[in-house]
């Protein structure tokens, strides 16, 4: 087995995990826990014992979110000073071996220098960003967003109805038919029952669909006919 698998590097720390010493030492990784668990809730030197080891988890085969442990130098020979024979032996030495070298090197790593330093923080930047613009690709339209949403709609509305003079804009049935036409026309589109659930992400395209929408073909003939009445009046 590479030592490799035994130890690794967990904020600047050498450190295993009760998986890796469960697996190691053919032990049910339940009671590696319980040992654990045991050493951080006993009365004496607890504070001591919760230094050496860090709650975690990982996910399972199944996708399961389950509890492990990360332990330091100190927290491993804790747990495996209760193993024993010529195996447990041998790999315990393993373990010491591979604490040691990774401790090393550690040790010989050089502090960053200033570009690296700046490289560093630019890098935490370039996560913030996407990570922002994951956001804004989920989360709906924010007021002014949806403000300015609504009125390109209303500005629809009405030009599609013949003006707020017309007599269609000011027949309430029709326009009321011809918003609710509208809306399932986006719902359709979009896969949203409320304007404002829109992703950011989507804005430009829902704009661009309601300057390109037009009522089905009977509502549009509804509208011509109602606001021909107005002519003739």
């Amino acid at each position: 087995m590479m030592t490799e698998e035994l130890v690794i590097m967990h904020d600047r720390q050498a450190v295993t995990t009760s998986l890796q010493v469960a697996k190691v030492f053919n032990k049910n990784h339940r009671d590696v826990i319980r040992a654990i668990e045991n050493k951080i809730n006993s009365a004496q030197n607890c504070a001591q014992y919760q230094k050496m080891f860090v709650s975690s988890n990982y996910k399972d085969a199944s996708g399961k979110a389950n509890k492990m442990y990360y332990m330091n130098r100190d927290g491993f020979t804790f747990i495996a000073f209760g193993f024993t024979g010529a195996k447990a032996d041998q790999f315990k030495l393993k373990y010491i071996d591979a604490f040691n070298q990774m401790e090393k090197q550690l040790q010989q790593q050089k502090p960053l220098s200033l570009p690296e330093q700046i490289s560093l923080i630019a890098k935490g930047y370039e996560s913030l960003s996407t990570d922002v613009e994951d956001i804004k690709n989920r989360m709906g339209l924010p007021g002014n967003m949806a403000h300015s949403f609504s009125k390109k709609r209303n500005a629809k509305i009405i030009n599609v109805l013949g003006g707020k003079k017309s007599n269609a804009y000011c027949d309430k049935n029709i326009r009321a038919k011809t918003y609710r036409a509208l809306f399932s026309s986006y719902r359709e589109t979009f896969d949203q029952d409320r304007y404002n659930d829109l992703p950011m992400k989507d804005f430009d395209k829902a704009v661009d669909f309601v300057n390109n929408w037009y009522p089905p073909f009977e509502l549009q003939q509804e509208i011509q006919q109602t606001n021909a009445q107005l002519a003739i009046v």
